[in-house]
């Protein structure tokens, strides 16, 4: 698997992996309805550092990088991390995380925090926590899931010194 910089002819293969994401509505705050522009204006905004993972010269899954806040919250950095649904279980998230982790150091972050981790999201709970990031708080009721209801979210956070 490579991991490398978004393009910006990648756009439909990251939008093939966004929209099912999307729809389903399971694990991301963002609508359910998002049309494409939006959502690809979104994810590539300036203040993101996209990457792609490719496999066999596929896009088997996209992140991005940047800083959780400006001024004094400057040096904690976030992600966003999406995998084709084709797939799933391959271990693609897994080296996109490691490859973000990499990434933060590399560009002076102390530290790494997810501000909304669905709790329903078991697989990505976990493999979060292989990678030491603990749960620092818990969010009640926080999300809206399509089928299970009202459920809460997890702030994740590790650090990277």
């Amino acid at each position: 698997m490579v991991i490398r910089p978004a393009e910006a002819g990648d756009g439909d293969a990251i939008w093939e992996i966004m929209e099912p994401i999307l729809r389903a509505g399971e694990t991301y705050t963002l609508p359910r309805d998002m049309v494409k522009q939006a959502a690809l204006a979104y994810w590539m905004s300036a203040e993101h550092e996209v990457f792609v993972a490719e496999e066999n010269g596929a896009i088997v899954g996209t992140y991005f990088l940047q800083a959780n806040q400006q001024g004094g919250g400057g040096h904690v950095a976030n992600c966003g991390y999406m995998t084709a649904v084709s797939a799933t279980g391959r271990g693609v998230a897994r080296a996109m995380c490691e490859h973000s982790l990499g990434r933060a150091r590399a560009r002076c972050f102390r530290a790494m925090q997810f501000n909304f981790v669905v709790s329903t999201n078991e697989r990505a709970v976990r493999l979060w926590q292989s990678f030491e990031f603990e749960i620092v708080g818990r969010l009640p009721k926080a999300f809206l899931h399509p089928t299970l209801g009202y459920v809460d979210a997890y702030v994740m956070y590790r650090d990277l010194l």
